[in-house]
């Protein structure tokens, strides 16, 4: 039997007063509330509404910052933080927090160390399922003996993201420094296997990958790996560089000069068509998408800017182990990068703590909602363009005056750097 994963197709109506009804079940889904305020965008057949800036859907929450391997892409090589874990204080209002809301949003453990690092992780994925929400966690694997395995898979986890960057154990444990591909797949293999559900095992399985020029070879065998283990899920991203040594490794540098270019009115269109990716056109195929043209490819932009905060987008909320909200991963810690092979500091910024405001009332908090209206709008100096002014080496302003963090020097925003 063939199981369609293919959206349902919802309809709304226009009444006698020209008002646009949608269904209840798909406004109560994206927080359509009433008085809720909804951005449109026009596109050619099309007006895409956007999720209100109210709507709140998942929480990260991020264990520690303490880890056991040593990777050369982890923020964690470019900061000054003392490593830390989340107390039990922290956590219980974080629950209690998300008893109180409507709806429940889903929760992600996740964040810059090895969640599976701290003991009372497993406890709290638990608990957090009793509240009858989605609940994912990534993990590097290393810790994925049986016992750890049998916990997660009775905890009722929904997704285990695994972290592994390279196909060869030579490439991995270049990146990974402290672990073995070969531990890392053994213990993939005991955890697939103690999974239940035939073709549809649970929990789901995703990968998640950071491209850099020394592993991108290791992609397809990655893939590979993945699909023997029954994974569900891919997530593919660009490393963002936490060290000097560590800019020679991007994957992005064109696409971000030529992003700017694409974005232009005297820019040419170029639409695509569905095309067989074999031998007689890869060079073809390649040369279009490399051709100066603004790409439509099967109806989908290959290029210009993205100019999309996912993480509010998707309606989001992270929270670091000392239980402070922030509106993204990026913003919870402060850390240095690189952009344009210049140095970037990134500061963290926080709304508040959960252990002094409710969840809600953080998410609610006017500043908050002021900052990410900002995002939906994604009015900030393209940095990751131009980036030729000192005031791209922070992200405390930029040259078009907007009040800090502004977010023109996000790579993520722009679609090269991604988390699952």
């Amino acid at each position: 039997m063939i199981v369609s994963t293919k959206p349902t197709t919802a309809w709304a109506q226009v009444n006698e007063n020209g008002d646009l009804v949608i269904p209840k079940d798909v406004a109560a889904r994206y927080g359509l509330n009433p008085g809720a305020k909804v951005r449109l965008d026009e596109g050619k057949n099309l007006v895409r509404m956007h999720r209100p800036v109210t709507h709140l859907t998942k929480i990260y929450i991020e264990p520690t910052i303490a880890c056991n391997l040593d990777c050369i892409t982890c923020f964690r090589n470019a900061w000054h933080e003392a490593d830390g874990k989340m107390s039990e204080e922290t956590f219980q209002a974080i629950f209690e927090g998300l008893k109180q809301l409507d709806p429940i949003p889903d929760v992600y453990f996740g964040g810059i160390g090895e969640p599976l690092f701290h003991p009372r992780t497993l406890e709290w994925v638990k608990q957090v399922k009793t509240l009858g929400v989605k609940v994912e966690l990534i993990t590097n694997a290393t810790m994925l003996n049986e016992k750890i395995s049998r916990k997660l898979i009775d905890s009722g986890l929904d997704v285990l993201w695994v972290s592994l960057d390279g196909a060869t154990p030579e490439t991995y444990a270049d990146i990974r420094i402290g672990a073995e591909l070969s531990h890392i797949l053994n213990n993939l293999r005991k955890f697939n296997s103690m999974r239940k559900g035939g073709h549809f095992p649970h929990p789901e399985l995703g990968i998640a990958f950071v491209a850099m020029k020394r592993n991108i070879q290791d992609l397809p065998k990655i893939i590979r790996i993945g699909r023997s283990l029954r994974a569900k899920h891919f997530s593919v991203s660009n490393i963002q560089p936490a060290t000097d040594d560590m800019q020679k490794e991007r994957l992005y540098d064109n696409s971000l000069r030529n992003t700017a270019y694409m974005n232009s009115p005297s820019t040419p269109n170029l639409s695509l068509p569905k095309m067989d990716f074999t031998e007689e056109t890869r060079e073809a195929l390649f040369d279009a998408f490399n051709s100066g043209c603004n790409v439509n490819f099967a109806g989908n932009n290959w290029g210009g800017a993205s100019d999309v905060c996912n993480f509010v987008e998707s309606g989001t909320m992270s929270i670091n182990f000392r239980g402070e909200a922030a509106p993204c991963w990026p913003l919870m810690h402060t850390h240095d990068t690189f952009l344009h092979n210049k140095p970037h500091r990134n500061y963290q910024h926080i709304i508040g703590n959960v252990s002094e405001r409710s969840l809600e009332a953080l998410w609610l908090d006017e500043e908050y909602v002021a900052y990410r209206e900002r995002l939906h709008n994604f009015v900030f100096a393209p940095c990751t363009f131009c980036g030729g002014c000192d005031l791209s080496e922070v992200n405390v302003e930029d040259c078009m005056s907007n009040p800090g963090p502004v977010c023109g020097v996000c790579l993520w925003a722009q679609g090269a750097i991604q988390c699952p």
